[in-house]
Parts: C-alpha cells; sequence; structure tokens
C-alpha cells in the first residue's frame, strides 16, 4: 500500500509563541520500501510519524493511504515506539494479542477462520521472535529487548499496511541493537511490509532502509532522498565496507553542514572548562 504525502505541515501554537515543526514537505512511499526519517533531535521526523499514524493532526497538507486520505488511527497501519508502551498487567502473549481481542470484541461479525488465523499468528511471531519461553511472563520481567521484540510482534500481528517505528532500538545497548536491526532487516525481506523508521543513528539508517529521507533542523524539511544502493542481503560486516563508509561521511557532512547557524554551545563549554567564567553560567 502506498504512501503519498502532500503539501504537509505542522505548527504548535501556543498563548506565547508559535512553534513551526514542519515546513511543508511532500514525499511518497511505496509498498515494500523500508524508508528512515534521519536527522537531528527536534526536526520533526517523529512529528511526520504520528501525522502518519493518525495521533495527530496537521495544520496543513494530506496524508494518503491506499487512495484514502488519513484522519485518525487505524488497522491499516502499525506503531512501534521507543519506550516499548506494553501493558504491565498483562502477559507477553496477551500483549501481543492485545489488537486481536479488541478486534474481536468490536466486530462479532468476523469469520471464525480468520479469527483462527490470526490467533496462530501471533503464536507464529512469538517462535520467530524467540519469545516462546516468555509467553507467561509479564514485561517487568524482561530486559529492554526482549520487550521492544513483544512491542514489535504486537505490532505485526494484525498484518499492517504500514509498519511505523519511532527510534525502536534508541534505548538499547550496541549488542541488542546489533541483533534486532538484523532481525528486523529479515522480517522485512520474508514479509514485504512497507516500513517508515524514525532514527538519528546514521548507520543504523543505512543498514536498514531501501531509502534515507534526510531532514534539516527545525523547522523540519527534507534536504536530501538517497537510494541506499544495497542488496537485500546486508551482512554487518557491511558496516565497515567502504562504500558504507564513504555513504555515511556523505550523510554526516550533510547533517552537519549547519552547524554554524546556531550557538556554538561546545565552545562556550570548552571556555567554561578551561577558563571558568561565572558569566558564562547565564548564557
Amino acid at each position: 500500500m502506498s504512501l503519498e504525502i502532500h503539501q504537509l505541515e505542522k505548527h504548535y501554537v501556543t498563548r506565547k509563541t508559535v512553534t513551526q515543526a514542519l515546513l511543508p514537505l511532500t514525499c511518497s512511499v511505496q509498498p515494500g520500501e523500508f524508508v528512515s526519517l534521519l536527522g537531528p533531535s527536534g526536526c520533526g521526523k517523529s512529528t511526520l510519524l504520528y501525522l502518519v499514524a493518525g495521533l495527530d493532526t496537521p495544520t496543513g497538507g494530506e496524508i494518503f493511504l491506499g487512495g484514502q486520505t488519513v484522519t485518525g488511527p487505524g488497522r491499516d497501519r502499525g506503531m512501534v515506539f521507543q519506550n516499548y508502551t506494553l501493558f504491565p498487567w498483562l502477559r507477553v502473549l496477551e500483549n501481543i494479542q492485545f489488537g486481536l481481542t479488541l478486534a474481536r470484541n468490536q466486530d462479532f461479525r468476523r469469520p471464525v477462520p480468520v479469527i483462527m488465523h490470526e490467533w496462530e499468528r501471533s503464536d507464529w511471531l512469538l517462535e520467530l521472535l524467540g519469545l516462546t519461553d516468555f509467553a507467561e511472563a509479564y514485561p517487568r520481567e524482561l530486559s529492554g529487548g526482549m520487550k521492544q521484540r513483544v512491542a514489535i510482534a504486537r505490532a505485526l500481528v494484525n498484518r499492517p499496511q504500514l509498519l511505523l517505528m519511532d527510534e525502536p532500538f534508541g534505548a538499547l545497548d550496541a549488542q541488542t541493537r546489533e541483533e534486532l536491526q538484523e532481525m528486523l532487516r529479515l522480517l522485512h525481506a520474508y514479509e514485504r511490509m512497507t516500513v517508515l523508521f524514525v532514527t538519528h543513528d546514521i548507520d543504523e539508517a543505512l543498514f536498514l532502509s531501501t531509502r534515507v529521507l534526510v531532514f534539516s533542523a527545525r523547522p523540519g524539511r527534507i534536504v536530501r532522498d538517497l537510494a541506499v544502493p544495497f542488496g537485500p542481503d546486508r551482512p554487518l560486516e557491511l558496516k565497515v565496507s567502504p562504500e558504507f563508509l564513504r555513504l555515511k561521511r556523505e550523510l554526516f557532512d550533510l547533517l552537519h553542514q549547519d552547524r554554524g547557524a546556531g550557538p556554538d554551545r561546545a565552545g562556550l563549554l570548552r571556555k567554561l572548562v578551561n577558563r571558568p567564567d561565572p558569566s558564562l553560567l547565564n548564557l
């Protein structure tokens, strides 16, 4: 299912200020693509993701998923957040099946074979993600990596047309992060799902994606649409290959080319450390 975004913008208004999070932007994501949104903190990446999820409303522009206007959340989209968002009172399998339970309770006319197939899929995801031995565990009994596996399984159990991921590995240690990156890459290849993935990690974006959309600092706008040249077979060794490192350097330079536009915080900090001056504390 294709995603089309036309002249989308977002302003946040308070009593005193108007903050422009996104400049009007237009882009598209084709079925089966894995597109990463890469940029500095506060540039509007997550804002765009929440707008596509239907969890926020745009100030202007439109979002179309499969030709239909996005006006709110729907089962055609699955969402994975950075902070797991599991229900602490439910066991692992119950967390994964929560969406199925909700759908069954809301629509009693759904065919029994469809329901049975969905419940079988939850067991399959449990096994695929290495969670079988933890099916009866509560979230408090799991590591961060295991919690995120549960969150991914819960998002996939309904077979969403579009999987939305907001820095899902940002809180994990380096080794666990690489394990889950590899797992997600294989899942994407097997399920042929469409993914929109928010990250500020260049390595992660290049390793996982078929395309990378690079955002400027706030107000966010797309400054580069990079087609990643690597094929579906991507061993971890790819991250130290010459072509990977060349693209990483290119994206690094792009993300940092406008550093001089703002205050030199690092320079001020160095002055404070090297020659403490009470007046600098007020900056």
